[in-house]
């Protein structure tokens, strides 16, 4: 799993830098919820983007120093950071959308190539683990190894 994910991040983040851009992948699901509903706290970043805080939050945070977006106290509460696509975010927009829409294209590809989509077997596989989580599969594993 590991190599397959570092085959395809790779690729994708090699696509940004072809195409001039400062830009991880990991900025996606972040950039791609702002898109959707701005400002956001970290905490609706995370459920939006379907990550952890603690991912949010050092995801926001190299954003910001990249100057992708910025970061403000709240109105009601100051300890809660507001984030927003910065101006300079907002200008490398097309550049990105093109480059997310390159690798949908390269995606399908992939997909149609295989005996079975990726994508398919990747969104069963999460419902699966939502369902049950690894480290739970893990224990029981484990304790039915004990058993024998």
């Amino acid at each position: 799993m590991r190599h397959l994910i570092e085959l395809l991040d790779g690729a994708v983040e090699q696509s940004y830098l072809d195409a001039g851009l400062t830009y991880r992948p990991r900025y996606t699901p972040v950039m791609k919820a702002l898109l959707q509903r701005e400002p956001l706290t970290i905490g609706e970043i995370a459920i939006q983007a379907g990550i952890t805080q603690p991912a949010a939050t050092q995801t926001v945070a190299l954003m910001v120093k990249e100057g992708l977006l910025t970061a403000a106290a709240g109105k009601l509460d100051g300890r809660q950071k507001v984030i927003k696509l910065s101006k300079n975010g907002r200008a490398l927009l097309g550049q990105i959308q093109q480059c997310w829409q390159a690798t949908a294209a390269a995606a399908d590809n992939l997909d149609a190539q295989l005996p079975y989509p990726l994508s398919t077997a990747l969104a069963q596989a999460i419902a699966a683990l939502e369902q049950q989580p690894f480290g739970a599969r893990i224990r029981a594993a484990r304790a039915a190894q004990s058993d024998q």
